[in-house]
């Protein structure tokens, strides 16, 4: 069996500003390690599968980091979307690139913005989850849930099959606190971390039966993968792909779904209040990343320097981050809401900034 990943970095978040920007978002940015988050998502890849079977699918103005960062990744297999249409049709695409070199070909959809601290635990998950997938399933990774976290979806873990792996019951959206621990307290409930392990003719039925609109741009595209005319046929058909997730057009919808839960030290890497989950903190607490801070009785801050001095004195759970141009601070408890700094950046006609 051979295994294809697709890395998914199209996305072009906000919640690490200033340190991402359009053209640099944050699977781009050495959070989690001092390697960015991308090229952390290949290395782990490392026996599981080769350069040349793997993919990633990101959109044209990200195309050129993404070569400069994996050298080693085939530059056709670098697969640029004309326009961002969220996740459903850039798995679609990915999916027709494999089916061309492999009908039987197993892919796994990985995110390229998150960490894992335990590689041998993830790839093992990752083989269970391919072995299930041959039978024909479409299959979602569940993480193990450690807190009853409100910022994730959830799974809902049905009959256990074969492998290690269980039915699907139900995707849920974001709850509420105290449903989150209900679901922790009922063990019935896994964290949905965004991976998905598949055939590449599973899920082309799958996107056929349940977005028959994509499906029809599909069927177009796929006899000119491999071709001359294939650039051409993207940048006119593709541009009317709904604008989907793959969760909701087609997880959701469909019926023979499975989880194989995973325990491995994942981490979505969220926020900056995140950082302390994947770096080690000092005797008081902070986390500091770069060079140039200087700490005076503070605790609980995540401090990212870049270079120049920096310096805090009697704070407590902030974070600081100087990103050469810009400066934001902001408490722990708020680091999700610095997308509204960007957007009045916009409104204020500072775009230069975002």
């Amino acid at each position: 069996m051979t295994l294809y990943p697709v890395v998914m970095a199209g996305g072009s978040g906000t919640r690490f500003w200033p340190l991402s920007r359009k053209a640099r978002p944050k699977q781009f940015l050495a959070l989690a390690t001092d390697r960015p988050l991308l090229v952390e998502t290949m290395a782990r890849l490392k026996g599981l599968a080769t350069p040349a079977q793997s993919y990633v699918v990101c959109g044209p103005v990200h195309a050129r980091a993404v070569r400069r960062l994996l050298p080693r990744l085939p530059a056709a297999n670098v697969l640029v979307e004309p326009i961002a249409r969220n996740t459903a049709p850039a798995i679609g695409l990915a999916t027709l690139q494999v089916q061309a070199r492999d009908p039987d070909g197993v892919l796994a959809v990985l995110p390229s913005d998150h960490h894992v601290a335990d590689v041998a635990g993830f790839q093992a998950v990752l083989r269970r989850a391919a072995e299930v997938a041959r039978s024909g399933a479409l299959v979602t990774i569940g993480i193990r849930p450690t807190r009853p976290e409100t910022g994730y979806g959830y799974v809902q873990v049905g009959e256990p099959i074969a492998g290690g792996a269980a039915r699907v019951r139900a995707f849920v959206e974001k709850p509420d606190a105290p449903t989150a621990a209900r679901y922790l307290a009922s063990g019935q409930y896994l964290w949905n971390g965004g991976i998905f392990v598949f055939t590449a003719r599973a899920m082309r039925e799958a996107i056929e039966r349940h977005l028959p609109e994509l499906g029809s741009i599909l069927e177009r595209l796929a006899p000119t993968v491999g071709t001359a005319r294939h650039a051409a046929a993207l940048k006119r058909w593709f541009p009317a792909a709904p604008s989907v997730s793959i969760d909701y057009g087609v997880m959701e919808k469909a019926h023979d779904i499975a989880v194989v839960p995973g325990d491995f030290g994942w981490s979505d890497v969220g926020s900056f209040a995140a950082l302390p989950e994947v770096r080690p903190a000092d005797g008081d607490g902070n986390v500091v990343v770069g060079q140039g801070v200087v700490l005076v009785d503070s605790a609980g801050c995540v401090v990212v320097g870049s270079g120049r001095p920096l310096g805090l004195v009697g704070l407590r759970d902030m974070v600081v981050v100087d990103a050469g141009d810009a400066v934001l601070v902001v408490p722990r408890e708020r680091s999700q809401d610095v997308r509204a700094v960007v957007q009045s950046l916009a409104k204020r006609g500072l775009g230069k900034f975002e």
